[in-house]
């Protein structure tokens, strides 16, 4: 037996809900029980004789405006979430905006979508966007940080009220410290792992530290912070935008694509298109009165 949940953006009622039955009936599924987690903004609805791939496959992008989930129901809590940070816990990509103070903005977001694509290497790309920003002064960081960066809706009820339930909150970024350090202490996170920018007389050096944080890393981080939590795999649930946040993400049990790049999207075990970051309380059966908000 599996779940899907369906989570509107604006609105979800009794019709939509008959329309997903009769799509999971469609695909050989027998729609069960249908049981509302918020009124009107997610529900479940239990799915027999299909697996989740079909009731998936039949549901997804059928309705404007509402996500699916669709999940086994025994570990559908996780007791740990791994997340990306620029575009999925913050709003914007660090990089370009730091590139924006130094007036090649344009050029370097340029590189920084054709990466997030997987159309390049993600290393050798950081390696020429951070060479770009070579002189900047290291002032321009705090401004940054203040005017630009901004947390993702539903980011802090997400990660803390998974935290007051037990659930370890690691942050891990292909971007730098200076900012992921203090949004990890933003949100609520327990660990933050992130690329260190090389400063140099007050001004950046141009270059990165290495070992660089890449998508190897992202996925090693997941399984050796779950083994050392004692959890297995599919008590995680992973979330991130980016081609290089794949490998967490097909690792973990749930494997979220936030808002994200075609291919992370067709990799991840569940897409996140039309609501925030709250939805993925909504996929874990909490409603909102148990959410941790603030």
């Amino acid at each position: 037996m599996v779940i899907a949940t369906l989570i509107a953006s604006d609105r979800l009622d009794a019709r939509t809900i008959e329309q997903a039955c009769d799509a999971i009936a469609g695909v050989g599924g027998v729609p069960g029980a249908v049981a509302w987690i918020e009124p009107g903004v997610a529900a479940d609805i239990t799915v027999m004789r299909a697996d989740g791939v079909a009731a998936r496959a039949a549901l997804e992008g059928l309705f404007p405006g509402v996500d699916v989930v669709v999940q086994r129901a025994e570990d559908r809590r996780k007791r740990m979430i791994i997340a990306d940070m620029d575009s999925t816990m913050i709003t914007v990509e660090c990089i370009d905006e730091l590139a924006d103070y130094a007036g090649i903005k344009a050029e370097v977001a340029e590189v920084t979508e054709r990466a997030m694509r997987g159309e390049l290497d993600f290393e050798a790309a950081l390696d020429a966007r951070v060479a770009l920003l070579r002189g900047l002064d290291v002032g321009v960081i705090d401004r940054c940080y203040a005017e630009r960066v901004r947390v993702m809706p539903g980011a802090r009820a997400l990660v803390r009220t998974m935290k007051a339930a037990g659930a370890r909150a690691v942050l891990v970024s292909g971007g730098f410290t200076v900012f992921a350090d203090r949004v990890a202490a933003e949100i609520g996170f327990d660990l933050a792992v992130s690329n260190v920018l090389e400063i140099e007389g007050g001004m950046l050096a141009g270059t990165v530290r290495r070992p660089i944080v890449g998508a190897a890393t992202k996925r090693a981080l997941l399984v050796s912070e779950a083994a050392a939590g004692g959890l297995e795999l599919g008590e995680v649930l992973a979330v991130g935008d980016g081609a290089n946040d794949i490998p967490m993400i097909e690792a973990a049990g749930l494997g979220v694509a936030y808002h994200a790049k075609p291919k992370t999207a067709a990799a991840a075990g569940a897409r996140i298109e039309s609501g925030d970051l709250s939805a993925l309380l909504y996929a874990q059966g909490i409603p909102r009165a148990e959410w941790v908000l603030g």
